[in-house]
């Protein structure tokens, strides 16, 4: 009966898939999309902006907005190094001791200068508190030392190689400390102020949010007049916004509408690899089933990775066996593009745990939030049901979703994907260190602790990479994430914009500009 099930839900597939395809055949036909010189710049999200609290998120879609709001103090340049943005220039003293000079003359959206003191602000916050998101990537910083207006020191509680990857990217943008202060963060939260080239004008929450040039930015002036981030969950929507010329730029293109899309005359696809890696995160304690391992590996054999991406996205992912994925400081490659797949041996496994009879567990997803989340926790929980798992499914709108994942109340198993914007694989594998695992996975494994914690700390940079390699492989085994595949972004275009997707999925908007 199993069998029949799943052999339903392939042809399903195949059949909606080949509908689609004939759809994309006959769309030849299909009106151009016209041209437009407007200088207010369109993009569509699958989901809202979490917070325009830059601490207390962890969301790589809100970040791609608040890199246009906002500024770091450098930016990542990748093979260029580390780039100047509000520090002009910096040096590291000795291991624990990091000196910054600000640039002079920067102001935030409401007028105020920027000097030492924002940062400090800024960086003791999220190093300090604990409940904030984002204190784990942080609390390294012991604290900020002002040395004048535009000068400091950054101190930390022991030897830290990736504070400037830390420093460009989410949980380091620079506050305005007198406005927050003096308003409260209330207030903030309302009518964010930042520094960069965009300042806030309005949100309508599930809707849209729309900011606009700001006239006294320090660097290039802003190339758009405005740019509107457009909420829209619903995959169909988003394709016919982007046909009909309602947004420029429309991220998560299904699979089944590239064909219809490339063959529309004013609008084109754009595919871009990612730091995204899709992943079942497991609860590895307590006296659920995926506290034993043997259930755990069982999950892992029974899913097979590279149908789905074949199947479902098209060939827009590639299987992994780890999260720290090739371009990642650390990047164990032997685990990359490697997958598991045996449901005979799962069976067996779940036998030897106890489970011949089968076993329930439940399975938490977003819907809408990633390219095909819903269809692929539906092929998962069909894939596990056939090696003798029935998955309790629960979808949930993306703020819904993001609720329960900041209050760790999730059951046994849940999607999601993760990116890295640290490109560095202390930020991917944070979450499995003892202190931030409670709650989520309760992962506890003594060998992967020492070399998580010692590599943190360790200036040895090769040293530090092997010592991240080895706790890849100690993780694989675990299983405390089942890694599934790296995503592939698809975006819709609109012909009017250059656009050059990036690695990290954030949408530096003066970067897309008028052709």
């Amino acid at each position: 009966m199993k069998k029949k099930i799943f052999s339903l839900l392939l042809i399903l597939i195949l059949i909606v898939t080949g509908c689609s395809n004939s759809d994309k055949e006959g769309a030849v036909g299909e009106a151009p999309v016209e041209k437009s010189d407007s200088k207010t710049l369109v993009i569509a999200n699958g989901t809202d902006l979490s917070s325009f609290d830059i601490h207390n998120h962890n969301t790589t879609s809100t970040e791609a907005v608040h890199v246009n709001m906002f500024n770091y103090l450098v930016k990542n340049g990748g093979e260029d190094g580390f780039l100047p943005d509000l520090a002009e220039s910096w040096e590291n003293v000795d291991d624990k001791t990091w000196s910054f000079k600000l640039k002079e003359g920067v102001k935030f959206h409401n007028g105020e200068d920027l000097t030492a003191d924002d940062v400090k602000f800024t960086l003791e916050r999220v190093a300090k508190d604990d409940t904030l998101l984002e204190y784990g990537s942080y609390k390294q910083i012991k604290e900020v030392v002002v040395l004048g207006d535009y000068e400091f020191q950054i101190i930390t509680e022991n030897p830290e190689p990736a504070l400037l990857n830390r420093l460009s990217r989410l949980g380091s943008s620079i506050l305005p400390k007198d406005y927050i202060e003096t308003e409260g963060w209330d207030v903030f939260l309302e009518a964010p102020v930042g520094t960069g080239p965009y300042k806030f004008k309005e949100w309508k929450k599930d809707d849209r949010l729309t900011i606009e040039a700001y006239e006294n930015y320090f660097g290039e002036p802003a190339k758009w007049e405005e740019v509107v981030f457009r909420s829209i969950p619903e995959d169909s929507t988003r394709v016919s916004e982007l046909l009909t010329g309602g947004v420029d730029i429309a991220v998560n293109i299904p699979p089944t509408d590239l064909k219809r899309i490339e063959s529309t005359e004013g609008v084109d696809i754009l595919k871009s690899p990612t730091q995204r890696v899709m992943m079942l995160v497991a609860r590895t304690g307590g006296d659920g089933p995926t506290a034993d391992p043997l259930v755990r590996e069982a999950i892992d054999l029974a899913i097979d990775k590279q149908a789905i991406v074949d199947s479902l996205l098209e060939g827009a992912g590639k299987v992994t066996r780890t999260r720290v994925t090739p371009g990642n400081v650390g990047a164990n490659e032997d685990l990359y593009e490697k997958t598991l797949y045996d449901p005979e041996r799962a069976k067996e496994l779940l036998k030897e745990a106890g489970y011949a009879d089968g076993l329930e567990l439940s399975l938490s997803s977003p819907n809408g939030r990633y390219l095909k989340d819903k269809e692929s926790v539906e092929l998962i929980a069909a894939m596990l049901q056939e090696v003798g798992i029935t998955v309790n499914l629960e979808l949930l709108e993306w703020s819904s979703f993001n609720q329960k994942y900041q209050e760790r109340s999730f059951g046994d198993l849940f999607y999601i994907g993760y990116g890295n914007s640290m490109f560095d694989a202390s930020l991917a594998l944070d979450r499995l260190k003892k202190e931030m695992a409670v709650g989520e996975t309760d992962y506890d494994n003594p060998e992967t602790e020492s070399l998580l914690v010692t590599a943190e700390s360790n200036m040895n940079l090769e040293e530090r990479a092997e010592q991240y390699k080895k706790a890849q492989e100690l993780i694989a085994e675990d299983r405390p994430q089942i890694y599934l595949y790296q995503l592939e972004s698809l975006y819709g275009v609109n012909d009017r914009v250059s656009f050059e997707p990036r690695l990290d999925e954030m949408f530096y908007v003066d970067n897309i500009t008028l052709k």
